[in-house]
């Protein structure tokens, strides 16, 4: 069994750290802080690990959120330690959300926190992304409207009646009326590509 540790600082830190001002460019001196958002049960685990290996090597600042804040189980076996329940988040600048797939990720379709924290994003102009059936929550969210996107094949019908313009690739990028960019990506075929885009996304 893999173990991933993510070793941040406590949640409340993490969220009180918003001092400095926000541009549509996210490329900043300091880390940029990074809210990942797994499921408790069945989270795909390549899809978290190869981006959360990508983003901290190029120095972001990673909090990893779950229903509850401690230990979850991916499909495969890892575990990672949440650092905080994801009804505790209330940080609404975040450099860039990243909503991790697997099958458990359908705990998050229509849940309506989320929903808000991805919403604030999009109209700040800061980036979101998400993979596998992930961007389902995405679509249910409303974020999803007249963009380009991919995810998990049996998501195209649900993604497409919610505005989605669907696209059969790996990983898609589009840009939101807000100049927010929005990252998608297939499955965890497509987990190291999609590491690879959301670092470029934050230009670092």
């Amino acid at each position: 069994m893999t173990h991933i540790h993510t070793n941040q600082s406590n949640a409340s830190d993490l969220q009180e750290d918003c001092a400095s001002e926000h541009t549509n460019n996210v490329s900043r001196q300091s880390a940029p802080h990074v809210l990942m958002v797994i499921a408790p049960q069945d989270f795909r685990d390549e899809e978290f690990q190869l981006p959360y290996e990508a983003l901290r090597a190029a120095g972001a600042q990673i909090l990893v959120a779950s229903v509850h804040a401690g230990v979850c189980t991916g499909m495969l076996g890892a575990t990672v330690s949440a650092d905080s329940a994801l009804g505790d988040i209330h940080k609404s600048d975040w450099d860039l959300i990243v909503c991790v797939g697997g099958s458990g990720a359908a705990c998050y379709f229509d849940d309506t926190h989320l929903w808000n924290l991805l919403s604030n994003s999009v109209v700040a102009g800061l980036p979101i992304a998400a993979i596998c059936i992930a961007p389902t929550t995405l679509a249910h969210a409303g974020l999803l409207k007249g963009l380009r996107a991919t995810a998990w094949p049996d998501c195209r019908a649900d993604l497409e009646a919610h505005g989605a313009q669907w696209v059969d690739d790996d990983v898609v990028v589009d840009t939101a009326k807000t100049g927010a960019t929005v990252v998608t990506a297939c499955g965890p075929q497509a987990a190291k590509s999609f590491g690879a885009q959301l670092v470029d996304v934050l230009a670092l």
